[in-house]
């Protein structure tokens, strides 16, 4: 074993000095990251990141530049016709000479005392709740049943689209052909039913022209909603349809407790859309019935093009078309909402 270390006078001394010198303290640990000197090091690296992700001028002034076009055709496009209509409404306005004279709400008060133009936006919202309700149920079933036939589904889907894009002068045309009381399909089918029968008109009878207009407008549009339920309908999880299935869940039961909730923003969405685009239609009314018999199938849109373009009083047309966007907006408010909360669920 080795000797132990000899203990002098000097190295006692040594000792006894270090002793009282005074250590220079720890450096604070912060609790939260268990860190000293690295906090101030972390504090310079945050400002460096956040210098170096604030946009520059130039990439700002990039987008800009190629978002304008954009805003610039909406203003166009949206902006001077809101501004043009508004202005003719309150103004006495003809086709040749718009904005002659200020007449403030006199024109409102003429189209308000005016019975066929309240009548027709009645009938504007009638027509459009009743084409819209029949083109969503038609157009839910059938999305579910090409959904649940794969095999034929690719060439009815395209099937289905033709009459979406066939132009509305055709398809007015079309069933106008099917309507005519001599020759036409209904006259023809009736006459097979009930040989010797008499003919029967249908755009001549008030009811059943108003309804074949919008038997037309349903056949037109109803591929629309098909598509966008169709779309819905593949992208929702099979996982939880297969789950639904093994619990006892089939048939009508599994659509309306899975399949239905699953797809209901879209099909309030799809009404929305199908909503919309019936208080639009014109071309139909032109084609098939001219707004007859009598104010039967006498529109909205068919009372402005006939202010406007018959009698060329530009500021009545513009009235009726303020009032058809308020009447719009009060029919779809609760849609809207309805579909937000849908959505959001």
């Amino acid at each position: 074993m080795g000797r132990p270390p000899r203990v002098t006078a000097s190295t006692t001394r040594d000792a006894a000095a270090s002793s009282k010198r005074p250590h220079p303290s720890p450096e604070p640990v912060d609790p939260s990251t268990g860190s000293g000197n690295d906090q101030p090091r972390q504090e310079r690296g945050a400002r460096t990141d956040r210098k170096a992700t604030r946009p520059r001028p130039r990439t700002t002034w990039t987008r800009r530049v190629f978002v304008a076009p954009a805003v610039l055709s909406l203003v166009v496009l949206g902006g001077y016709p809101l501004v043009f209509i508004a202005l003719a409404a309150f103004t006495e306005s003809s086709l040749g000479r718009p904005f002659q004279e200020f007449v403030g709400a006199a024109t409102f008060e003429s189209v308000l005392a005016d019975g066929d133009a309240t009548a027709s936006l009645l009938r504007g919202v009638v027509y459009a709740l009743l084409v819209a309700v029949v083109s969503v149920a038609l157009g839910v079933a059938t999305a579910v049943a090409l959904w649940r036939s794969v095999r034929a589904g690719a060439v009815v889907r395209t099937l289905l689209l033709l009459p979406m894009i066939t132009p509305p002068v055709v398809v007015g045309v079309l069933w106008k052909l099917v309507f005519t009381p001599s020759g036409g399909l209904v006259d023809t089918v009736l006459g097979a039913v009930i040989p010797g029968g008499a003919t029967f008109s249908v755009l001549s009878h008030p009811v059943f022209a108003f309804l074949g207009v919008a038997l037309a407008d349903v056949w037109e549009w109803t591929p629309l909603i098909v598509l966008l339920v169709f779309a819905a309908l593949i992208g929702q999880d099979a996982a939880i349809t297969e789950a639904a299935s093994l619990d006892g869940a089939h048939g009508f039961r599994l659509f309306r407790s899975i399949t239905l909730p699953a797809i209901a923003g879209t099909v309030a969405a799809a009404f929305l859309i199908r909503l919309v685009l019936a208080f639009k239609v014109f071309d139909l009314v032109y084609v098939m019935t001219s707004g007859g018999p009598g104010q039967a199938t006498t529109l909205p849109a068919y009372v402005i093009w006939q202010a406007a373009l018959q009698q060329f009083d530009v500021g009545r047309a513009a009235a009726v078309t303020l009032l058809l966007a308020v009447v719009v907006t009060l029919v779809t408010l609760p849609v809207v909402a309805v579909t937000r909360r849908l959505h959001n669920d």
